[in-house]
């Protein structure tokens, strides 16, 4: 079954009809291949353009350097060349066959079979190809599963997974993203019987995907399944005993208000606020420092009662870690919101929580007025003595909401000064 993608913008694009006539020349095929056909079809944005063709390496960059474009080897032992046209970059692909596989890396055998290159790619809504003038080829019958909205591993599932087990963590994240109903239950069911091959990946790998499935618009129904079948504890022990319900409430959250999809802050909605153990789950899943340090925050942030007053709460912001306390209140909002719709008081927590979310958002921590320097003006001798007076005096302006003006403070200091037993 062929579809025509002729009206598609991104496919009439000078660079790509360009360069895709030049790799068609001379007796070669050229389509473009994988994410850009699936993520047209499905209504979505094209961004990455990936080519597959049947000219060999070598001469795919014979060709496009004649042609006056520039080709990078960036992965050419396994066939691909980027081919950068007027600053645009493509992937550009020679057909393959997979010859041996270990769990995570392939051999291949360069070819020039399209059906061979389609059967040897993951799922079947990624093994499209389409043509320059917007034919749709469909060797694996993905563009039913387009259809229907379903991810279903090309061939048998187990086999499949065997060859790479990230697969396990791609079924997943494609079917948060592009999925409806239940997963493949085939897919389910191999996945969790192979799932002790995850074991075999990068600690960045498992990260980079289940980041990329937190970040589609609602991974609450990818979630589910991944507990079912074990994989999610597998990579997110975490996890287990903590439970996934809260993730419902925070995509609704999300839609509904407008919020930045949050991948981290979804993952804190499926862990326990335990520092030490959020401190060990970023050194093994090896996060950037920011995410380390904003998913400790958040476990040494206490949860903030709805009956608090802005005064206290802005007390706790500028003693704490002002993200890490804006995680929990979303958290404790989205929550109350989903609560809501079973408990009228619930409804009433989630205003009151909504408002110092609101408070937090806006918050600017202030200035304290006076500096370590000041007291050595003030006749204050190098020291200890000094932090510790610093200490009283902020603990004082604190206490007064902040409004302790600078000459004031200084007062207090010089009373401090000549009266060291006050306070």
């Amino acid at each position: 079954m062929n579809l025509p993608l002729a009206d598609a913008a991104w496919l009439k694009e000078g660079r790509l009809q360009r360069l895709l006539a030049v790799l068609n020349a001379d007796g070669e095929e050229a389509r473009v291949a994988g994410g850009a056909v699936r993520n047209a079809l499905l209504g979505q944005p094209v961004a990455d353009v990936d080519i597959a063709t049947t000219s060999l390496p070598a001469e795919t960059v014979r060709r496009v350097e004649a042609a006056g474009f520039k080709a990078v080897p960036t992965g050419i032992e396994h066939g691909t060349v980027t081919v950068i046209v007027k600053g645009e970059p493509f992937e550009v692909t020679t057909l393959r066959s997979d010859v041996e596989t270990d769990g995570r890396h392939a051999k291949v055998a360069f070819g020039r079979d399209w059906k061979a290159d389609a059967e040897r790619r993951d799922f079947t809504i990624n093994a499209l190809y389409a043509e320059a003038d917007g034919t749709v080829i469909d060797l694996v019958g993905g563009l039913a599963d387009i259809q229907s909205r379903i991810l279903r591993f090309i061939g048998d599932a187990e086999a499949r997974i065997r060859e790479d087990y990230l697969r396990i963590l791609r079924f997943y994240r494609f079917f948060a993203w592009y999925g409806t109903g239940r997963p493949d239950a085939e897919g389910v069911k191999a996945s969790a019987r192979l799932k002790q091959g995850l074991d075999q990946l990068s600690a960045e790998r498992i990260w980079s995907e289940l980041k990329k499935l937190l970040s589609a618009p609602d991974p609450s129904r990818a979630l589910l399944w991944m507990r079912q079948s074990g994989v999610l504890t597998r990579i997110l022990p975490e996890s287990e005993k903590w439970g996934i319900d809260a993730i419902h409430g925070l995509a609704k959250a999300e839609a509904e208000l407008d919020w930045t999809v949050d991948p981290l802050l979804r993952l804190e909605a499926i862990v326990p606020p335990d520092a030490v153990r959020m401190d060990a789950l970023a050194q093994r899943l090896k996060m950037s420092g920011d995410e380390r340090v904003r998913l400790t925050e958040w476990a040494l942030s206490d949860a903030v009662a709805a009956n608090v007053t802005e005064l206290e709460l802005a007390r706790r912001l500028y003693r704490g870690s002002p993200q890490g306390i804006i995680d929990r209140l979303k958290l404790d909002f989205a929550g109350a919101r989903w609560k809501a719709m079973q408990e009228d008081g619930a409804l009433v927590q989630a205003g009151h929580l909504s408002r110092l979310l609101a408070f937090a958002q806006a918050w600017q921590k202030p200035t304290f007025p006076v500096s370590g320097a000041d007291l050595l003006d003030l006749g204050l001798e190098k020291g200890p003595a000094v932090g510790q007076t610093l200490k009283k005096l902020e603990a004082e302006w604190i206490s007064k909401d902040f409004r302790i003006a600078r000459d004031a403070l200084l007062k207090q200091a010089a009373d401090l000064l000549e009266n060291p037993g006050a306070g």
